[in-house]
């Protein structure tokens, strides 16, 4: 059983990632895995992650209109997504707790600072068949390496033209893909244990709930002003991630 402190770590990570995913549609794998790393080696935040990320996503996926234009628009890329977690299985389970931290917090800070700067890509339908599976290696590769799989396809899937519903049912999916294959990946590596497992089923009741709230407050809240914040709490943490493992 996990200890207390580790209980009430989870607890406000995932309730504040949920009511993050609530409001603007992502954000519960990065931030808990931000918050989960203050404490926790990167390879056991992947794990208590696994649980709740994969009933949000599979929840917000088949909230949205037609789960299977999405399916058929985006397999090439789902695919990739499989194949890069797949080349880069071991390197959460490798040991060195201080480079993960540096990656994860490198990955947070570039996801953050570039939603900071509205950075938006454009990518022409006739670019999309050759494209997409070569971003989703790359998001393969990162989920793999960081347990975060925000880059790169958050501003590919953005540069799609899509609408708001059909994004975040988008995003649903390539992070419920992502989820799937670095939960295999983690297993394959010897990652899962008792404690670990205890911890990923007691994160989903705060993932819900806070995915609930924010969800039911969507409507409600300045949502630039929400997400501007957001953004820059999430610039610092992975900041501080990174020099943690840099100091070591």
């Amino acid at each position: 059983m996990p200890e207390f402190h580790v209980l009430a770590l989870i607890t406000f990570a995932f309730g504040l990632a949920g009511f993050v995913k609530g409001v603007v549609g992502l954000g519960l794998p990065t931030i808990s895995m931000g918050l989960l790393s203050l404490a926790l080696p990167p390879g056991e935040s992947a794990v208590i992650l696994i649980v709740p990320s994969l009933v949000t996503n599979v929840w917000q996926f088949w909230a949205g209109p037609d789960w299977r234009a999405p399916a058929r628009r985006l397999w090439p890329m789902m695919i990739a997504i499989c194949a890069g977690v797949w080349m880069g299985g071991g390197w959460l389970a490798g040991g060195n707790v201080q480079a993960a931290r540096v990656g994860l917090g490198l990955c947070v800070m570039a996801y953050a600072g570039m939603s900071l700067k509205a950075v938006r890509f454009h990518v022409p339908p006739h670019m999309e068949k050759w494209l997409g599976p070569p971003m989703g290696l790359a998001t393969g590769l990162v989920t793999a390496s960081t347990g975060v799989s925000v880059l790169p396809s958050v501003p590919y899937l953005q540069a799609l033209g899509l609408t708001i519903d059909q994004l975040v049912q988008a995003l649903s999916l390539s992070f419920l893909v992502s989820t799937v294959a670095l939960g295999l990946g983690l297993a394959n590596d010897g990652l899962y244990d008792q404690t670990g497992l205890i911890g990923s089923a007691f994160a989903l009741a705060p993932a819900l709930l806070g995915m609930a709230v924010g969800t039911k407050l969507r409507h409600r809240l300045p949502a630039e002003t929400f997400r501007r914040w957001f953004l820059v709490g999430l610039l610092s943490l992975g900041a501080y991630l990174a020099l943690r493992g840099l100091i070591g």
